[in-house]
Parts: C-alpha cells; structure tokens; sequence
C-alpha cells in the first residue's frame, strides 16, 4: 500500500472526527485556540491509538487469513465507509455538550475511531509500515477536528453529513481498487 493510499484512507478516517467535531464547535459557548487544540488531541489520539491495537490483533491472524486478506480488507473497508453514509443518510446525529473533558470526549473520539481498529487490522494483512500510518493518521485526524471546530463554531452544522459522506465514499472507492489489484 503507498503512501499516498495510506493519506487517502487517513482522511476517508478523519471525516466521521471531522463531522463529530463541527457538533462540538456547534455545541462551545465560546472558541478559543486551547479549545481546538484539546479536541484535536483526543480525536487525533484515538485515530493513532486504535489502528496499533488493530494492527496486532491482525498480526496474530496473519498466517491463518494470508489466502483471504484482500476480502478481509475489501469487506471491513466497504463496511466502514457504507456506515458512514448510511448514518449521513439516515440523519443519526451525535449529541455533544459544552465541556472538553475527558468524560464528555471519551466516548466520541472511541466512536470515530472504531473504524480506525479495522483499518489497522487490515493494514496488518498489508504490512503497512504502522508507524508511518499511525502518524498520517492521527496528524490528519487533528488537523481536520481542529479545523472542524471552528467551523461548527462559525458556520454551523451546513457540513456536516456531506464530510461523513465524503468520507464513506472514499473508503469504498479504495476498498474496491485494493480488491482489484488482489485479484
């Protein structure tokens, strides 16, 4: 897998953070840059964390899913990505509050980041470098939480499925070339 997929995949992940942070900046009083840095954080650090724990668990499987990876890859990702765009479609919304503490952000930055464990799965099938990954990952994850903050905080919740969507699609669309080139 190049770099350039594992970029792409990186925001394919970010996507649900992003959208999930534009509610956070929706649901702030007031914005201020330790506010985004703190979201960045949390969001980024689960989207790094996960793929690691993913990762190892695929490792200890590797032998026995050899013949199958590229399907395991193809159905978690197009798993992952039809999720989100069913929740975009359906209109689920995540509820959040003012607060930026470890209680009220906990569940959020596990929940958008469940899709990361997978990836990391798969990307040990791949033998992705991790720690190259992991990196993209969670710098990607920060940089669109810190950006979607201030944009739920200023614009408002106008962008919010269509990130999600956007994000769907392209884990789909490369869950699709990755079972082309495997077959």
């Amino acid at each position: 897998m190049s770099y350039l997929q594992v970029f792409f995949i990186s925001i394919g992940l970010a996507m649900d953070a992003f959208a999930v942070s534009i509610c956070k900046g929706l649901c702030l009083k007031n914005l201020d840059i330790k506010k985004q840095v703190k979201v960045g954080f949390y969001f980024g650090g689960f989207q790094a964390l996960m793929p690691i724990i993913g990762y190892f668990l695929g490792d200890l499987f590797d032998e026995l899913l050899l013949a199958i990876d590229h399907w395991v890859v193809f159905a978690l990702l197009m798993i992952i990505g039809a999720s989100m765009i069913f929740e975009t479609i359906t209109n689920k919304k995540d509820s959040l509050d003012d607060q930026i503490n470890f209680k009220s952000m906990f569940l959020p930055a596990l929940a958008t980041s469940i899709d990361a464990l997978a990836v990391g799965f798969t990307f040990a099938f791949m033998k992705v470098n991790l720690w190259v990954a992991i990196s993209m990952i969670g710098v990607v994850a920060y940089l669109f939480t810190y950006v979607g903050v201030m944009i739920g905080y200023k614009v408002g919740s106008r962008y919010e499925n269509k990130a999600k969507l956007f994000g769907g699609f392209i884990l789909m669309i490369i869950a699709i070339k990755i079972l082309i080139e495997h077959l």
